[in-house]
């Protein structure tokens, strides 16, 4: 019998290959958007796990995530820098990390915050060494970029009419191990660092300097009096581009203090326990000047929205699979009309009805089945070049894989397969040979 049908395929390998491949499209649509869907929700909760509160200005929940946690490129309002303060010296707080961004190079986002962050999330160095001085930077893993090179950061990208900060340079002291986040795109620089380069935190550092002055630094020279001088007048040129330099030597200062802070877009913090986490959420979320998140609930809420968008392509899914059933089994009950002749002559020659029941059901089994499996392959691969496409977009990998669930569907599209292929079978079964050979 199996003999009979791979001859008989092989004798009709051309409508076979039609139908296998229009059964595969059919159910390769529905697993992909499945297996995607499910690789969005496990690659989006494994980036933010890190961080359990994020604290901004009031506004957008969703923006406030996606520019903090994902970085995706998006202008955020500023909190008082004394936030920081505060949460710093709250003994509720395990650490507080500062984030500002708006600068890039070569489309990876800068982004300013502290070696605590980096100590705390990181997965280690692969190479080099953390950020000790003002012009030095952290890159991740995704980073196209040697220890060593030169970085000069432009405000916005440069393809959407950003523009370069002249005269800042950072120099790549190190890189991170990988760790599947948008972090592994991204390039890590002294905050303090961020904050001079667009002409915020110099006043800290003036005061500290009339403080050394008056503490017996009164003998300077003349000729450095007037190097002074030269250099106010680079300030006001750079501050006519709108950004001030940045001192490549200067030690890091990671010790602030209140009213020395600039504003900030958000802050990073990890609670030292679950209660901890939602007391802070609620003191920092119904102030009206603070907003605060879990990463947890806005992607939540993401997921919902996927979910139904995956409702609706699943729809479409299965609205494919049925027109293509249905067409199959159109096509197959026309192909045993006109294989009367055969099937009468098989049953003319001693074939049993059973036999011929067979042939036939197996016969259109062995291809859905085949469409099926296919299918499935089909969509994996496709969700595997997506989430490849998305991942060198975005920055963090999403981890494409079966589930019980897609066994589930397979056995049920393998039974409907079974049923499917039952009435062409009953037709040739119930076909007498004399009626067959005269037709």
């Amino acid at each position: 019998m199996i003999r009979f049908v791979l001859a008989d395929l092989k004798r009709l390998w051309a409508g076979s290959v039609v139908i296998v491949l229009l059964i595969a499209l059919a159910v390769a649509l529905g697993v992909g958007v499945s297996l995607q869907e499910r690789a969005l929700r496990l690659g989006s909760a494994r980036a933010a796990e890190k961080f359990d509160l994020v604290i901004g200005a009031p506004g957008s929940e969703t923006q406030l995530i996606l520019s903090s946690v994902f970085l995706q490129p998006s202008a955020l309002p500023l909190i008082s820098g004394d936030n920081l303060i505060d949460l710093s010296e709250d003994p509720r707080v395990d650490w507080a990390a500062p984030v500002g961004f708006g600068d890039f190079h070569a489309g990876y986002p800068i982004v300013g915050t502290t070696t605590t962050l980096i100590d705390r999330t990181g997965s280690g160095f692969a190479v080099g060494h953390i950020f000790d001085v003002e012009g030095e930077a952290v890159i991740g893993s995704a980073v196209d970029l040697a220890i060593g090179e030169t970085i000069t950061p432009t405000h916005g990208r440069l393809s959407e009419g950003g523009h370069a900060h002249g005269g800042v340079n950072y120099t790549v002291a190190g890189k991170l191990n990988p760790t599947g986040t948008p972090w592994d795109r991204a390039i890590l620089v002294p905050i303090q660092a961020v904050w001079h380069v667009h002409g915020l935190g110099h006043e800290e550092d003036e005061d500290h300097d009339h403080e050394e002055e008056e503490a017996g630094h009164d003998d300077h020279d003349h000729d450095h009096d007037h190097a002074e001088e030269a250099g106010h007048h680079d300030d006001e040129d750079e501050h006519e581009h709108g950004h001030e330099g940045i001192d490549p030597d200067a030690p890091l200062d990671e010790h602030w203090h209140r009213g020395a802070v600039p504003g900030l877009p958000a802050i990073l913090v990890k609670p030292k326990t679950i209660a901890d986490a939602y007391k802070l959420r609620q003191e920092y979320r119904g102030n009206g000047q603070t907003l605060a998140v879990f990463p947890g609930e806005v992607l939540t809420s993401l997921y919902a929205t996927l979910g139904d968008m995956k409702k609706v392509l699943a729809v479409i899914a299965a609205g494919a699979q049925l027109l293509v059933a249905a067409a199959l089994l159109l096509v197959t009950v026309i192909h045993v009309g006109q294989r009367r002749r055969q099937i009468g002559a098989l049953r003319a020659f001693g074939a049993p009805g059973g036999a011929v029941f067979g042939i036939v059901w197996l016969e259109l089994f062995v291809l859905v089945a085949a469409g099926v499996l296919l299918g499935f392959a089909l969509g994996y691969a496709a969700a595997q070049v997506l989430s490849g496409i998305f991942a060198a977009e975005r920055g963090f990998g999403l981890p494409v894989a079966f589930a019980a669930e897609d066994g589930v569907l397979l056995l049920v599209l393998l039974a409907v397969a079974a049923v499917l292929a039952l009435l062409p079978a009953v037709l040739a079964y119930r076909q007498a040979p004399a009626e067959a050979l005269r037709g």
